[in-house]
Parts: structure tokens; C-alpha cells; sequence
């Protein structure tokens, strides 16, 4: 088999690329189905790229925008996005969203998801963190909601956060400024739903810290700053003021000694004390995740100073934008990337800003007169 090129984020090889987010999301985020779009700029030439077939009336427009931009992709494209297709390419090694049950049914590796399907639980998150001496918010884990009683509602510090053991996009965490909010979030829970009871941790910024496994070597991919909307995430900004590895390195170790696989990422805040900085782990996406895919264009163009967000737009079809002096421009190192591009069927992007401080919010706000 040929070795392929170096992708970064993967050791050298050739790659089938499905990240369809479809078994591993959450009702009611607009566009879901499309994200799969998002992968093609972490591709290379002799890779494979599963898409959904309704993203084919933007391919030549994304491409053509890529390839002005010299962002090097996969051009092999299987317009469907059914995980059969995984074990289908031999020699070519798959690269998904989330290796769940689903995936392992095709791609034999039980080390893989039994690691995944343990640290996706914020329960066995916390677990694990205080085995391993790891700084969290102080929780309280319920196997079910109903062992929540009357008497810890009553015992609990307030405001705090009811959240799902399991959950993604922020759904099934509920901020409780008093009981009776707890008790009216409790209430929203099917009564055999393992839950936790997180403090609420005062703080403005939240990191997301990625590592990635490259052969048998942990490797530490980049720490960004979160811009979240609530708990909903809405894009990442890089270099972050605080690269707080040591605090996360063992359990990254940890998950990697288990078996875990390709990207995966911690929520960590920063916390100001009197004694100094505090960096609360607050839980593990064992998976590529939102800052994942800009993160890695970033590494392959070269660009040390960006922001990705979520911008809604009216137009429908990517020739309909301007981006005529906008796009990014690798001499001057400056202009837009466009990441997950085939959600303006539902009319939004995830753009990277590449830039100074300045030239993005310059930029920014030129973008709000163009979308």
C-alpha cells in the first residue's frame, strides 16, 4: 500500500473520511444532516470522502474556493454517507466523527469504542478524573434521576447545573438558579436517566483542549477559546492566553493507553481564585469535535491567529457570496476559510477568520454586510 502523505492530525496513509454526525447529535440542530461537509478540508488527494448527496450543488463552488486558497483535498468522493463503506476500501483506514457501536460493527476495534462509550459518560467522566487527582467542579452523580430525593435538592448548593450523563450540543443540561428550578429540570428527565449535579463554575472563558493519537504516540493538537451561547458552542479562537496541558495530560494518557483514537477533547475553564488560576476539567469529547475542523486547516495552511464561528446567511448557494478580497490569501496570511459549508443549504457557514485581532473584527463585520 502506498503511504500517503502526512494529514497531521493522522499518521501517514490513506483514509476513508465519513463524519456524518447523524448517530452522534441531538434533535433540533439546524442542518445536521449536512455536516458531513465539514471534513473535506482535513482530507488529502488519495483519501476518500463520504458526503451527503444533497451537498452536490456546492461541490464545485467549495472546491474552487479551495483551491484558490491552496487547501489541498480529496477530489474522491462516495455521495453517501452509509458506514458499510468504511470496511469496503482496502487499505484505506476510516476516519469518523464519533467511533460508537455503530462504526465498531464495521470497523473491528473494541478498545476503540469501549473507551469512547466509558468517558462519554460525564458520570464516569468525574470518576475517572478523581482517580486520576484531576481538578473538577464539585458533582454529585445520580445513576437515575430518581435518586435524586427531596433531601439532596434541599442539601444542594445553588445556582447549579442539572446535566444528562450523556448529552451533546447542549442538550439535557439545565442551569438551576434555585430549587425549584432544579426540581422543575428534574421533571423534564425520563425517571431512569443517569444525571449529575455540577456547581456552577464562575468564570467568563472556557478552553477546549484537543489532543490526537498519531501510531501509539499522544500527541497535544491545540488549546482555543470557546465562544459559546449559553452552553451551545459557536465557534473557537486560537492562540489561547492558557495552555493548561499538565492539568489534562493524564487522562489523555489515560485514553490512549485504553485505546482511543484520532482526535478527542477536553472542556476546561479558567478559574480566578485568590491562590491563583484554577483549570476545572468539566468533561471529555471523545471525538472530532466543532474546533476540530478549523484547527486542522489552520495547522495545513499555516495560519497562527484565528476565529471560527457560526455566521447566518440569506444566500443559498456559495457563488451567491462575495468573496472577492476576502478569502484567505496565503502571502499576506489574512482572509476567510470556509469550513462547513453544506449548511447554507439551511442558511449557515462556519468560517475561519484568519488574521490579527484586528483584521478579524474588521473582517467580521464586513461579513455581516455580505452574508
Amino acid at each position: 500500500m502506498p503511504t500517503g502523505v502526512s494529514h497531521g492530525y493522522l499518521p501517514s496513509g490513506r483514509y476513508i473520511v465519513n463524519h456524518d454526525i447523524m448517530r452522534c447529535t441531538a434533535e433540533g440542530v439546524v442542518g445536521n444532516h449536512l455536516y458531513s461537509g465539514r471534513a473535506l478540508g482535513l482530507t488529502e488527494p488519495d483519501d476518500y470522502i463520504q458526503l451527503n448527496p444533497q451537498l452536490k450543488p456546492l461541490w464545485r463552488d467549495i472546491t474552487r474556493h479551495y483551491r484558490r486558497i491552496g487547501l489541498s483535498h480529496s477530489e474522491n468522493v462516495i455521495w453517501d454517507v452509509d458506514i458499510c463503506e468504511l470496511g469496503l476500501h482496502e487499505g484505506f483506514t476510516p476516519s469518523v466523527f464519533y467511533f460508537g457501536p455503530e462504526e465498531a460493527s464495521v470497523w473491528n476495534d473494541p478498545d476503540w469504542v469501549r473507551a469512547v462509550e466509558y468517558i462519554n459518560s460525564k458520570n464516569n467522566f468525574m470518576a475517572l478524573a478523581q482517580e486520576l487527582g484531576i481538578d473538577v467542579p464539585q458533582t454529585r452523580c445520580y445513576n437515575s434521576v430518581d435518586e435524586i430525593s427531596e433531601y439532596e435538592i434541599v442539601s444542594l448548593n445553588m445556582p447549579c447545573y442539572l446535566k444528562a450523563a450523556v448529552s451533546v450540543s447542549g442538550v439535557g443540561i439545565y442551569r438551576c438558579a434555585n430549587r425549584e428550578e432544579l426540581r422543575d429540570a428534574i421533571d423534564r428527565f425520563d425517571r431512569d436517566v443517569p444525571v449529575q449535579v455540577q456547581e456552577e463554575v464562575k468564570t467568563e472563558l472556557f478552553l477546549n483542549i484537543q489532543y490526537r493519537v498519531v501510531g501509539d504516540r499522544l500527541v497535544r493538537l491545540a488549546v482555543s477559546e470557546q465562544i459559546l451561547d449559553g452552553c451551545a458552542h459557536q465557534g473557537n479562537r486560537f492562540p489561547s492566553n492558557y495552555e493548561p496541558w499538565d492539568a489534562i495530560d493524564p487522562m489523555a494518557r489515560w485514553l490512549k493507553d485504553n485505546g482511543i483514537k484520532g482526535i478527542f477533547a477536553f472542556d476546561v475553564a479558567v478559574v480566578e481564585t485568590p491562590d491563583g488560576l484554577r483549570f476545572p476539567a468539566i468533561e471529555c469529547n471523545p471525538r472530532f469535535n466543532g474546533a476540530s475542523y478549523p484547527t486542522v486547516i489552520a495547522q495545513k495552511l499555516d495560519i497562527p491567529e484565528w476565529t471560527a464561528r457560526t455566521f447566518k446567511t440569506r444566500h443559498r448557494r456559495l457563488s451567491d457570496i462575495d468573496l472577492s478580497d476576502i478569502e484567505y490569501n496565503m502571502n499576506t496570511g489574512e482572509g476567510l476559510v470556509i469550513v462547513n459549508w453544506g449548511t447554507l443549504l439551511e442558511g449557515k457557514l462556519v468560517l475561519l477568520l484568519a488574521g490579527s485581532a484586528e483584521y478579524q473584527e474588521a473582517l467580521f463585520n464586513e461579513l455581516q454586510h455580505r452574508l
